[in-house]
């Protein structure tokens, strides 16, 4: 069910992940415990055809918060108060980066359907606890991920990559255009995502290769 919850481009492209998905899937049905965001949301990101993506994003895993986590990286459902801290950091360099007003509710399904893949390391996690599937298997597939997007996309992808985690996968996207700089974390937005300008960045790099440029306001 996983795997079919993708659009028909990735369920081509990575074919062969389908059994290690219908193995993850087994995993979250025997789970004990409750985990988010809900089972028809954890392939989300991946309704966004593999052709259309022009800029990649991403998390290590989701909200573990009830009720936040949609299944896109750093988005968070509507209604959502407060932002959680990241997010709401965000905003902030949005703000100050594109210098245009920037609302209070964070919506970055505006993002995705203009392009932004906003994905996660690891697609599922406990309720209140982050980071309780990181050895689920996610990496392996979303590794995968990572490789077809660079194969496919190349200099036309735009990798946007926060903190040290995220930036591990530099190396499997050469021939991609990378911009990082440190997590927006309230631990490590003032060491260097705060005046980062990514999102200027990444439209300059989406203009030099010819792309329609993203408009981040939400």
């Amino acid at each position: 069910m996983l795997f079919e919850q993708m659009d028909q481009s990735w369920q081509i492209a990575l074919a062969d992940t389908q059994p290690s998905l219908e193995k993850l899937e087994a995993k979250l049905r025997s789970n004990g415990s409750e985990f988010v965001p809900d089972f028809s949301k954890i392939m989300r990101a991946f309704e966004l055809p593999l052709q259309d993506v022009r800029v990649l994003i991403v998390g290590q895993d989701p909200y573990p918060t009830p009720g936040h986590a949609i299944g896109l990286s750093f988005a968070v459902a509507q209604g959502t108060n407060p932002l959680p801290r990241s997010l709401k950091n965000i905003m902030i360099e949005l703000r100050d980066d594109i210098g245009r007003t920037v609302s209070a509710g964070g919506d970055l399904t505006k993002w995705s359907a203009q392009g932004v893949l906003l994905l996660n390391r690891h697609l599922t996690t406990d309720v209140s606890e982050a980071g309780a599937h990181s050895d689920l298997g996610w990496a392996e597939f979303t590794d995968r991920v990572i490789r077809v997007l660079n194969r496919q996309l190349g200099r036309n992808l735009v990798a946007i990559l926060w903190g040290a985690q995220a930036q591990e996968l530099r190396q499997a996207l050469c021939d991609c255009v990378v911009i990082a700089s440190a997590h927006p974390s309230p631990l490590s937005a003032r060491k260097g995502f705060f005046g980062s300008k990514p999102f200027s960045r990444t439209n300059d790099a989406l203009q030099q290769a010819g792309l329609k440029s993203i408009d981040w306001a939400c």
